[in-house]
């Protein structure tokens, strides 16, 4: 059989990109399916995995002197575009802003999976891979529509009413239907290419199938926040981080100039990858707690030291201000994954002079 095309090799992608759907499922056998998220779920699930995992993009942009060199005018120029573009949507109404970023969100996580099993289609064999896009786009796009068919969810994906509900359920049947066909045809794929070729793209299928549990359980079957919550973010945020943390360290090898990123990067300095995306996400959480929500006083007591200034009437910029490392996150991410002859090609290594 062919060699497998793991990114970094298969311990790593097994743990850290493969494995988190299938773990978080697990769990959530034994949650309550009515279950809300505490505020220990929250850090665990929202401070150190969900708002974490965005600011590890910095270590592929405003952390890497090789992005900044080669990328000025666009790092300069997004952060400034998504700003202006959240103030005016505020400036209608918070609900357009968080509906918009809603829908960017879900593009984002959508985009990500597909992103995946290209990169896992890469050196394989991959016949007919229009039906792995296919199948990919199904098992995240259904469970989407689904939501918004089916009626009021237990949950939401920012705040309330960010989502759209269109009032077309007859219409669900159906769509099953086409959702398990493709699925099936998507496996029957798979088995001629395994008598064909003697081969199974291990990698591949593994995050086909955790994407597919993943979504159908976490949107469809279940309807829970904490359960939906879970899925959502351990099956997305840490999967991202490992692969930027890959990128890291295949990078800071050949980088002799950069002894920061090859400390950060080295197995030792995993503590170090991790802790200052904890922290900044630790800073952005306590602003926007005691800017905006007010739901943590006791968690987040060191950013209320403002004493009671009224930030409410400053919302219109504020929130825009608050959600900026998020939206740039999405908006950027478009851009430095893109597949090339090199995986890695958004930042080359410019070599010492």
């Amino acid at each position: 059989m062919p060699k497998q095309p793991w990114i970094y090799n298969r311990f790593f992608d097994t743990l850290f990109i493969i494995a988190p759907p299938f773990v978080a499922l697990f769990i959530s056998m034994f949650l309550p399916k009515d279950g809300t998220v505490s505020l220990a779920w929250w850090v665990a699930l929202v401070l150190c995995i969900d708002v974490s995992h965005v600011y590890t993009t910095l270590y592929r942009t405003y952390f890497d002197k090789n992005a900044i060199v080669i990328h000025s005018i666009l790092l300069k120029a997004i952060p400034v575009l998504c700003f202006a573009i959240g103030v005016i949507l505020c400036s209608f109404g918070q609900v357009y802003f968080w509906r918009v970023l809603a829908y960017l969100a879900v593009y984002h996580f959508i985009r990500q999976q597909y992103g995946f099993i290209r990169l896992y289609s890469k050196n394989a064999i991959n016949q007919h891979a229009w039906l792995d896009t296919l199948c990919i786009y199904t098992s995240t796009i259904f469970p989407i529509i689904y939501w918004h068919l089916s009626g009021l969810k237990n949950f939401n994906w920012f705040v309330d009413d960010d989502f759209y509900f269109i009032p077309f359920q007859n219409i669900l049947p159906y769509l099953f239907v086409i959702y398990y066909l493709i699925i099936i045809a998507y496996l029957a794929k798979e088995i001629w290419v395994l008598v064909k070729h003697k081969y199974v793209n291990v990698p591949k299928n593994g995050v086909i199938l955790g994407t597919v549990l993943s979504w159908y359980f976490g949107i469809v079957y279940f309807n829970s926040d904490l359960i939906f919550t879970l899925l959502n973010v351990v099956a997305h945020g840490i999967p991202y981080m490992a692969l930027v943390w890959a990128w890291g360290r295949k990078t800071s090898i050949k980088q002799s100039n950069n002894s920061s990123y090859k400390l950060i990067f080295s197995l030792h300095g995993i503590i170090l990858f991790i802790g200052i995306v904890l922290v900044l996400g630790y800073v952005e959480e306590g602003l926007w707690d005691a800017m905006v929500w007010n739901e943590n006083k006791g968690f987040f007591s060191v950013f209320y030291q403002f004493g009671k200034y009224d930030f409410s009437v400053h919302l219109t910029w504020l929130v825009p201000l608050l959600s900026l490392p998020q939206i740039v996150h999405y908006v950027l991410d478009g851009f430095i994954w893109k597949i090339k002859k090199d995986d890695f090609a958004w930042s080359k290594i410019i070599l010492e002079k």
